[in-house]
């Protein structure tokens, strides 16, 4: 109980013996004020002291539910970007093809042969998670940019790393 409401109840308590000690009964009548009052003070504190009880615990309960919640949500989370990640692996062509890395070297190894500026230059191909390494010489820098469109433009790559080498004949 807090200190003004013990306080007010002491006054309350002298007040009431005091106008109780002026008749012939004051004093069995303040005995019983008195004890009443006591006994309304003990079942606030127990009121108190139970629903204080009560809040903890059904905070306690709200907190195990929210960790619970958050760890589901994360395991879900992490279960979603490892599906995604294993299905970006698993990317398909155009004509239904899985587009693997082995895939991507024969394609752009395939595109050089017909075109006419590549013509006498040798070209290494390289791929590596859906990027592509260009290696050795060409004729021309037109010959080298046109490789390189070609290995951009092709289905799959991502990224094309020029180590192509300009040789003048």
């Amino acid at each position: 109980m807090s200190n003004s409401k013990w306080v007010i109840s002491t006054v309350l308590l002298c007040a009431l013996g005091a106008g109780s000690a002026c008749t012939s009964r004051g004093g069995d009548q303040t005995t019983k004020t008195a004890d009443a009052v006591d006994k309304a003070v003990d079942e606030t504190k127990e009121a108190g002291e139970k629903a204080a009880d009560d809040t903890k615990n059904v905070a306690e309960e709200i907190g195990d539910k929210t960790k619970e919640v958050a760890g589901k949500t994360a395991d879900k989370t992490k279960e979603i970007a490892g599906e995604i990640a294993g299905k970006s692996k698993d990317v398909v062509s155009a004509t239904g093809e899985k587009i693997t890395d082995g895939w991507i070297t024969t394609k752009v190894s395939g595109k050089f042969v017909d075109e006419t500026l590549l013509k006498g230059s040798k070209i290494n191909v390289d791929s590596k998670d859906h990027v592509v390494t260009l290696k050795g010489t060409v004729g021309s820098n037109a010959a080298k940019t046109r490789a390189v469109e070609i290995a951009h433009g092709t289905e799959g790559v991502v990224r094309v790393n020029d180590q192509l080498v300009v040789n003048a004949r």
